[in-house]
């Protein structure tokens, strides 16, 4: 008995001594687990950076960034506009499989929300025990649809939930959570509160406050869509250009600063070397507008095409990512990789495996980061339903392109002509023959995205027929 009380003696405190250790263990290991900030700017072009090649339009922080880290020459984004791109993104899935494949705006305020069945990278990160906050656009459904982003995975969010709403940056009121919040100085017409600005200090507010704990901040800036507003034009004020070209280029620059801040703020938290950071763009370069002019930065560098067309310039997208001590600085990759591929990715770079009967399109890129090539792939998927069907395929270096679901395929060499200017469809037959067979077999029909054709003028009365959907309509983004 005597040792028995003993041994009892002991054993309490090696319990206690055991559940400190554990929460001890916890703690490292969650510390060990990396951030992931992933920066989505609105309608930027592959040519709008400094380190892609623009001439006009400052991004030294950027430009800084690809020094650092590693620039991407052919990432490319979900489809070439703003809802479609976004759930392709966060859910790992191409056009072919994707939920929603066009923008649908449901009134007065919100789009096409996500089905519950499609688990989002956001719900994934939350479950690996990560904080996860999206600062920026949502437009992935509407107030009360069960797909607001406090129910899709993000702890916190403040922001735009309705894209058309994000057209303006001196809005009434902004979203936090799930609840409008006024912007007082924006009442009555009044401009005070600049978007862009609340948003960004609610992002690194967040960021200082989840410092001990690993995060994933989706940070989906509404720069540089139009309209082209901003407090001022900064270095371009006394430039000699249209006034839409100056406020484009100085809300570029604006963002360009506001990721400087960020970068500033993770080396003064001393998180700099555990968080990977990516920059992209949502989409492809938008076409002319008001006064601007597509050519007047060149916007869409070499590329053909700008938003909302399945050529080179709607889809591909200047990309790069930096994690200080892992990815080696000045690195170039010409690999192609999608927005598909993010959710794997980060479940790797997390330290999780993702379910086994989660659907997913897309691979890890984890390798390219570190210098390493991925699998060769069959192939890269897109389609867009903004009035007749578009279809583009990448497979190997050739590129297959549909404009209308009701005209033969245009087939490209990318290595040899990535302007995809000279179409060798009628050479190349049997290439032809392959990218139908795989446009075919990428895709599965949706009762929301019919493979629909130009409707002919003559017949008005089945046009509006086909457009009979009850809570949804094409959008703009």
């Amino acid at each position: 008995m005597t040792i028995h009380l003993s041994l009892n003696r002991y054993v309490w405190p090696l319990g206690f001594l055991t559940i400190a250790l554990f929460c001890q263990t916890a703690v490292l290991l969650a510390a060990d687990k990396p951030n992931l900030i992933w920066i989505m700017a609105d309608d930027l072009g592959w040519g709008d950076l400094g380190c892609f090649g623009q001439k006009k339009i400052k991004t030294p922080c950027l430009d800084r960034m690809a020094a650092e880290g590693i620039r991407f020459t052919s990432a490319y984004c979900g489809t070439s506009v703003c809802a479609p791109s976004r759930a392709s993104l966060i859910t790992g899935l191409h056009m072919g499989h994707c939920p929603i494949r066009a923008n649908r705006e449901v009134q007065p305020e919100g789009q096409m929300p996500l089905p519950k069945a499609h688990v989002t990278v956001a719900e994934l990160l939350q479950r690996a025990g990560y904080r996860t906050g999206l600062f920026g656009k949502w437009g992935l459904g509407f107030p009360g649809s069960g797909s607001e982003p406090t129910r899709r995975g993000f702890d916190t969010f403040y922001g735009y939930n309705c894209q058309r709403h994000a057209h303006g940056y001196y809005p009434q009121y902004l979203w936090r959570n799930d609840h409008r919040e006024p912007l007082p100085g924006n009442a009555g017409g009044k401009q005070a509160q600049y978007s862009h600005d609340s948003i960004t200090a609610e992002a690194l507010r967040w960021v200082h406050a989840q410092r001990t704990q690993p995060f994933f901040l989706y940070f989906a800036v509404t720069i540089p869509h139009a309209q082209f507003q901003v407090p001022d034009c900064g270095p371009y004020a006394n430039e000699n250009w249209p006034e839409d070209e100056k406020r484009m280029a100085s809300m570029i620059t604006r963002l360009d600063r506001d990721i400087g801040r960020l970068f500033d703020l993770l080396k003064e938290l001393q998180i700099d070397e555990r968080t990977l950071v990516f920059f992209v763009s949502d989409n492809g370069a938008m076409g002319s507008y008001k006064e601007h002019d597509l050519e007047f930065f060149d916007s869409n560098g070499p590329f053909r095409g700008f938003k909302r067309s399945m050529y080179e310039g709607g889809l591909r997208v200047p990309a790069i990512a930096r994690w200080p001590g892992r990815i080696k600085p000045g690195a170039v990759s010409d690999e192609p990789w999608a927005f598909w591929d993010f959710l794997p990715t980060a479940a790797e770079v997390a330290g999780f495996e993702l379910p086994r009967d989660l659907q997913t399109d897309g691979v890890s890129i984890a390798p390219l980061l570190f210098g390493r090539s991925l699998p060769r792939r069959q192939y890269f998927y897109w389609e867009l339903h903004e009035g007749p069907t578009q279809q583009a395929l990448r497979f190997g270096d050739w590129k297959a392109v549909r404009t209308t679901i009701n005209r033969p395929l245009e087939l490209y060499d990318l290595r040899a002509d990535r302007g995809e200017t000279r179409d060798l469809a009628k050479e190349r037959p049997e290439l032809v023959a392959q990218a139908e067979a795989l446009m075919k077999s990428a895709r599965v029909d949706s009762a929301d995205f019919p493979l629909r054709a130009p409707q002919a003028k003559s017949k008005p009365k089945a046009q509006k027929t086909a457009q009979k959907s009850p809570v949804t309509k094409p959008a703009t983004d």
